[in-house]
């Protein structure tokens, strides 16, 4: 029935700001941006090596949504890597605060966590 997951949705407070860190920094394939002039919002596809996908809103005035005390729903959005300290790295010596590297204690793969622009968390994870 359900073969994979095939996009996260994410709204952000600053189109331009949120489209340099996810193209730029992370890295993600622009497919299609588009401006939809009756919603005065931007819409931005992104593809990422595999084929999932990330889309990315600009809506006006979308209020905050709270992440910290984690709040119910979506916890975070987590990206594959080959090398969690590499990645880490990358994004520290870019000025991108980056948790330290844990290990889950369930698998035994390394993993840590980061903050897009507006303070949604991604994780890395090793795989």
């Amino acid at each position: 029935m359900l073969k994979s997951i095939h996009h996260a949705a994410i709204i952000c407070s600053d189109y331009q700001r949120s489209k340099v860190f996810y193209t730029e920094l992370l890295g993600l394939e622009i497919i299609a941006e588009n401006y939809r002039a009756p919603r005065n919002s931007w819409k931005l596809d992104l593809r990422l090596p595999e084929g999932g996908q990330v889309e990315l809103f600009s809506f006006p005035d979308a209020p905050a949504r709270p992440s910290y005390p984690e709040a119910q729903g979506l916890r975070h959005l987590a990206f594959a890597v080959d090398s969690v300290a590499d990645v880490k790295a990358y994004l520290e010596a870019h000025g991108v605060e980056v948790e330290p590297v844990r290990e889950d204690e369930y698998t035994g793969r390394r993993f840590t966590f980061f903050s897009d622009p507006d303070g949604l968390p991604l994780e890395l994870y090793e795989y």
